[in-house]
């Protein structure tokens, strides 16, 4: 049987300079997830409006299931202005007061967090009192089995000191890039310790959490556990754009990691999956034939 992942938070449209591509890193890494074989959900929130009823059909058209997106009938569909640099990194400005920031925790959300094999979080979608509290709940109604996957997603102003340590709290693997660690040593007063390995390591100790990776573009992850690491140096792609690349290789990360796979083999795959999927345009393409039999041959 397939594994129940979802994917709880933000979903919007990433608005690029000439095109409009469907976002959000639950529903990204959900869409990877159902591509790798597993049961990949997302849920969310989207308005009562044309780009709602749009990210409606653009998930039909993705394969994924739609019963866990509610329809705001006050707040819009999110929306996500993105701008990509000559290296292909993205910069985005993230609008305010829209439907996933108003998440509810109904009938239907609590019998999934009960379910659910993996949830897939971040900080973003806890921007808001409501949707910090929604997905507090509903992570707390999972079974104590169940694997939850901090995907930090430190944006502009939207997230606090607070709101972070309480997600460390409840996550059981933590998944950052770079800049994110940099942004976190900081804000823990952790400034005088350089070496990554043994700040991730503090943060195992004091929150109990299985496992860190650290994602570093162009340079590969490190993954850290509580005895042992793994750094590996990535693959070589020509860049597209990265948009997605992160929350792909989460799911393929997270995956590996149900399959009770070393971290060589965890950070192989996932590197993997992300580098292709920044070879592409736009965070949810389809995967070619030859990525499809790579992974389903290593995963399934």
């Amino acid at each position: 049987m397939p594994h129940k992942i979802v994917g709880i938070g933000e979903i919007l449209w990433d608005v690029f300079p000439h095109s409009r591509k469907l976002g959000g890193a639950p529903a990204n890494f959900a869409y990877f997830v159902k591509k790798l074989g597993q049961d990949g959900l997302v849920a969310s929130r989207v308005g009562d409006d044309f780009l709602g009823k749009e990210i409606m059909d653009s998930l039909f058209k993705l394969g994924l299931a739609r019963d866990f997106i509610q329809i705001d009938s006050k707040h819009q569909t999110g929306t996500v202005d993105v701008k990509i640099d000559d290296g292909g990194r993205p910069d985005y400005i993230i609008n305010k007061n829209v439907a996933w920031d108003f998440l509810e925790l109904n009938n239907r959300w609590e019998k999934l967090a009960r379910e659910a094999d993996v949830i897939c979080f971040g900080t973003l979608a806890q921007r808001s009192l409501k949707s910090r509290r929604t997905i507090v709940n509903f992570l707390k109604m999972a079974r104590s089995t169940a694997i939850k996957v901090l995907d930090i997603n430190l944006r502009q102003n939207f997230y606090s000191l607070k709101t972070i340590i309480r997600s460390l709290e409840l996550a059981t693997i933590l998944k950052l890039n770079k800049e994110e660690l940099r942004q976190l040593r900081n804000l823990m007063n952790y400034s005088n310790e350089k070496n990554d390995i043994n700040f991730c390591r503090k943060l195992i100790n004091e929150y109990g959490i299985k496992l860190i990776c650290l994602t570093r573009g162009e340079d590969g992850s490190l993954l850290i556990d509580e005895s042992d690491y793994y750094d590996h140096p990535g693959y070589k792609v020509s860049v597209a754009d990265t948009v997605g690349a992160g929350d792909a290789f989460t799911a393929a990360m997270v995956i590996q990691y149900l399959g009770g796979r070393t971290l060589g083999e965890m950070s192989s795959s996932a590197n993997r999956l992300g580098s292709w999927v920044s070879s592409q345009i736009g965070p949810t393409p389809a995967l070619d034939e030859d990525i499809k039999k790579l992974f389903l041959n290593k995963i399934g």
